[in-house]
């Protein structure tokens, strides 16, 4: 610590606190929060992936879940194929009916899926993540939101990506994760947009 000296009145203690070690107020929520949003993403991979019956696998009629079955991405299905031909609406339903089945789509949506989730689990790479999810956000409300059946414009999408800015803001990665580690490497310190 090191003291000011002022003329006029008594020595004050100059306190020193580097950025990155002041407490986020409520870091643990946000936390939590980071760590949450990791798993939904993550969950969409995996599901997708290997058909594990949540949203991929399941029989709608019976019920019956034919785990790492003809669904799964392993097995050749089409991860975004379903949503896109079937549950897409509004002014650009047609636009997204169109990228049903495309191969390039599935790529980026599970890569993005799995790289999202892990950074946010994780606390790497947060501010990238969140808006990566930002982004899918937006496009799914675009996709099969707009307009919402239940608001006349909010759905759990915008909220969704109005929290993920927030991650992305205060620097979640750094409570419960590796983000003050990742923060201090020299490719993050040479390119902070990795934060």
């Amino acid at each position: 610590m090191k003291t000011i000296e002022r003329p006029d009145a008594a020595p004050v203690p100059e306190l020193y606190i580097p950025e990155a070690e002041v407490p986020t107020k409520g870091a643990r929520i946000w936390a939590l929060l980071r760590i949450s949003f990791g798993w939904v993403f993550l969950w969409a991979f995996l599901d997708k992936m290997f058909a594990l019956g949540f949203a991929t696998g399941r029989n709608p009629e019976t019920g019956s879940i034919d785990f790492f079955g003809d669904a799964a991405w392993i097995n050749g299905a089409s991860p975004t194929e379903g949503f896109l031909a079937f549950g897409t609406k509004g002014p650009f339903a047609e636009f997204f009916q169109g990228l049903a089945g495309s191969a390039w789509v599935d790529w980026v949506y599970m890569l993005s899926m799995v790289a999202i989730g892990l950074a946010l689990i994780l606390g790497i790479g947060v501010r990238l993540a969140a808006i990566g999810g930002i982004i899918w956000m937006g496009l799914f409300y675009v996709a099969g939101a707009i307009w919402p059946e239940n608001n006349p414009f909010l759905d759990d999408h915008i909220v969704y990506a109005i929290a993920l800015a927030g991650l992305a803001y205060i620097g979640a990665g750094r409570t419960w994760g590796l983000g003050r580690w990742w923060e201090s490497t020299a490719l993050v310190k040479k390119l902070p947009i990795l934060k």
